[in-house]
């Protein structure tokens, strides 16, 4: 019996030693990400210290007029400026909530896809929609003008031939549509690569799920409706809580290649703003100033959506 227990108690710190072990060499396996996390994502927030000094580039900061919540208060207390930012404020959140309403394209996408049975027809369509995604949005702008330029564009050119217009029509220079221009942009570049994620999680759904639906009689559409689904759900919720929180991040590169001084006003979205305002008018005080309200609404939106997921569906993601 003693014999017995002493052997167990052997066995039990034999395991509890491996447990230990397999904690550091993950501890060690994760510290170098870790380490880029904090250059990267951490130890810039040291910038933010110019939100409250009135810096001008040249002049060390130790030099220069600490301000401080001059820069968040001119956001609200200047009427000109109030209406500045109510303007960016409003072009970020329409193509911020078109991009939401359009992120089920890629599910849809995703799950046509996997239903097609020629499966050299479904790698050549996955690779060709996923291509644009590495394409640069400097490229992107180049393929629209040439496709839209008011010289000699293939849009022009096409509706001039077939005599449904008389003049050429200046389409990057529309202030009137883009919102909806930018995010079918958007859209033509992230479908095939945002449908991948989707189409993994297709392919973890248990086959026995299909064979039961098909015992039971349920068609293809059935099948899609009853079994896939509510297989990606989950994967879709956890991908619309990282869009909401990143809501008010709209990029920077695609509206500054395609903005100019016809769209400006409604194509210059928070990120943008910023960028003009620190590296235009070098003002980089109110640039970080914007930048961290934009990081605080950001944080803000992305508890909101996990209290909202966590309260409807029962998960989260934090």
């Amino acid at each position: 019996m003693s014999a017995s227990l002493t052997k167990t108690a052997d066995s039990a710190l034999t395991r509890k030693r491996f447990q230990i072990k397999d904690k550091y060499t993950l501890f060690l396996m994760a510290l170098p990400f870790l380490v880029l996390v904090f250059l990267f994502s951490y130890l810039p927030l040291y910038g933010w210290i110019y939100a409250f000094y009135d810096y001008q580039p040249g002049i060390p900061l130790a030099n220069t007029d600490f301000v401080g919540l001059q820069w968040f208060t001119a956001m609200v207390s200047d009427q000109v400026q109030r209406a500045e930012m109510f303007r960016v404020l409003r072009n970020t959140f329409a193509i911020s909530s078109l991009g939401i309403v359009t992120s089920i394209l890629p599910v849809i996408f995703a799950i046509l896809l996997t239903e097609v049975r020629n499966s050299k027809f479904k790698r050549i369509v996955q690779t060709l929609t996923t291509l644009p995604n590495f394409i640069s949005w400097v490229l992107v702008y180049s393929f629209a003008f040439m496709l839209f330029s008011v010289n000699n564009g293939f849009f022009n050119h096409l509706l001039m031939s077939l005599g449904w217009i008389s003049s050429p029509t200046n389409i990057l220079a529309d202030d009137n549509h883009v919102w909806l221009a930018m995010t079918l942009w958007g859209v033509w570049k992230g479908l095939g690569w945002g449908a991948i994620m989707y189409i993994a999680a297709i392919t973890s759904i248990d086959s026995e799920l299909y064979e039961a639906a098909r015992v039971d009689g349920a068609n293809r559409f059935r099948q899609i409706w009853h079994v896939t689904v509510p297989g990606i759900i989950p994967t879709y919720f956890v991908l619309l809580i990282l869009s909401i929180a990143n809501f008010i991040n709209n990029g920077l590169e695609q509206f500054f290649v395609f903005a100019n001084a016809m769209n400006m006003n409604h194509i210059e979205v928070l990120d943008l703003y910023v960028y003009n305002i620190g590296m235009g008018n070098s003002n980089f005080g109110f640039a970080t100033a914007v930048s961290i309200m934009k990081s605080i609404v950001s944080l803000f939106l992305l508890f909101a959506a996990n209290g909202l997921s966590k309260l409807i569906r029962g998960q989260s993601i934090i």
